[in-house]
């Protein structure tokens, strides 16, 4: 679209949340000072924006991909900074974060060129010329499949074509809910993936993190006719990678491919009996730190790790590949002391050649798909006090979004490579 003479354009317009896209500006006055600014309204009715300062070159032009930010929410050559700087705008409410609730409906983000370096009052004057861009989670031919069996609450999604598939058990932390984007983005790279429902905002944490829940869960997957029953991995995190490594390490049903545990820790396996866990997790209660504007700590809540291995996943047990993601500046759990006990347990258990540790420099823990807003703090309803806190998380913006373009392809790599069936030799011989 275009105002006056100024065309500007996204491409492509519709795509994937991972994708990247080219923001570009042509018919400007050379050397002219312009301002990118990507608006977006999220389904909770909140306004989030990001914006950055270019000078167009001799031609007249602005290249968002190979040109400079000279200042805004992203400085310097950054493709995607407008999506992963996207911050709420002035005013906004304290402890807001942006998530995606209904993927079948894509994240929409109006992309305009303002003349000047702008830094506020974008919706007080007219832009120069405006696009509208879309972003999904569900490609194409992806099917959605509401779960409820056996007890088990959840959302599979399953990839376009005849299949079989090589499945995943996708699991979040410690919020609760049914959160859907993950799995969605993962069926639309080819895996036939479930959002596990496992901690419902309205019940006790008592009656839902038995491994029988998650066992269940994870035959589910197996059975179904599109998924190689012997191809099906778990990815979890923050509290679904206690979930995770407690499965692959104690169950003698669910036996995962390889597993993904994001920003977690093997403290507080899901098979101790409920009532050590909770006292054990009450002891430390009181263990919480607040930064200079009062949102909450947790990371020191399990510091120092435990020597107590009944307190801990009996990480030398599991079987398969493990991956761990972690940032160095998680403030909501310890992850990188997790990461080290992990590492020493199956050093000492001789398995730790099946352990592959990301530790990403000045990352926090909310570790997310490529592109998604940094948000260093937000609003958490604590499960068993159902009290209303802002968690600290931690991580730099620009830091903690390289971390989720580079872990995100590392994780469909470390997928593919464990959960795709490899060729034979005699295959191979036939290409």
């Amino acid at each position: 679209m275009s105002g006056s003479s100024v065309l500007l354009s996204v491409q492509p317009s519709r795509g994937l949340v991972d994708e990247p896209f080219r923001v570009a500006v042509a018919h400007l006055p050379p050397a002219e000072p312009v301002t990118l600014h990507c608006l977006h309204r999220s389904e909770d009715r909140h306004l989030w924006e990001a914006y950055g300062h270019y000078r167009s070159d001799q031609a007249g032009s602005v290249d968002g991909s190979e040109d400079e930010s000279f200042g805004g929410t992203y400085t310097g050559k950054e493709r995607m900074g407008l999506l992963w700087s996207m911050r709420p705008v002035p005013g906004s409410m304290r402890g807001l974060r942006l998530r995606k609730m209904h993927v079948d409906t894509p994240m929409v983000v109006l992309i305009s060129v303002y003349r000047g370096h702008l830094t506020e009052g974008f919706r007080e004057r007219p832009p120069m010329a405006s696009v509208v861009a879309e972003r999904w989670y569900l490609a194409p031919g992806v099917k959605r499949i509401e779960v409820a069996e056996r007890g088990v609450i959840g959302t599979f999604f399953i990839p376009p074509g005849p299949g079989p598939f090589p499945g995943m058990l996708d699991m979040w932390g410690g919020g609760g809910g049914l959160v859907e984007y993950r799995s969605a983005l993962l069926a639309s790279h080819g895996f036939a993936a479930m959002a596990l429902k496992y901690l419902d905002p309205d019940k006790s944490v008592d009656s839902e993190v038995g491994i029988g829940y998650f066992e269940t869960a994870f035959q589910i997957i197996q059975e179904h006719p599109q998924v190689m029953a012997d191809r099906v991995g778990i990815l979890g995190l923050s509290f679904g990678t206690a979930v995770a490594l407690t499965v692959a390490a104690y169950s003698k049903i669910a036996r995962p491919r390889c597993c993904v545990c994001i920003s977690g820790s093997h403290v507080y396996p899901i098979n101790l009996p409920r009532d050590r866990m909770m006292l054990e997790m009450a002891r430390n209660e009181g263990i919480v730190q607040m930064d200079e504007e009062n949102n909450v700590i947790w990371r020191h809540r399990i510091l120092p790790i435990t020597k107590d291995p009944n307190l801990k996943v009996d990480v030398g047990r599991i079987e398969c590949p493990l991956l761990l993601i972690n940032g160095d500046d998680d403030q909501n759990w310890a992850t990188v002391e997790s990461a080290e006990d992990i590492a020493n347990m199956m050093s000492v258990a001789g398995n730790k050649h099946l352990l592959t540790t990301l530790t990403y420099p000045r990352a926090g823990h909310l570790i997310e798909p490529p592109f998604t807003p940094h948000i260093r703090a937000s609003n958490f309803i604590v499960h068993h006090t159902k009290q209303k806190v802002v968690l600290l998380w931690g991580g730099e913006t620009k830091a903690h979004a390289d971390a989720q373009e580079h872990s995100w392809k590392r994780i469909l790599t470390f997928l593919r490579e464990y959960l795709y069936i490899q060729p034979s030799r005699a295959s191979q011989a036939k290409l």
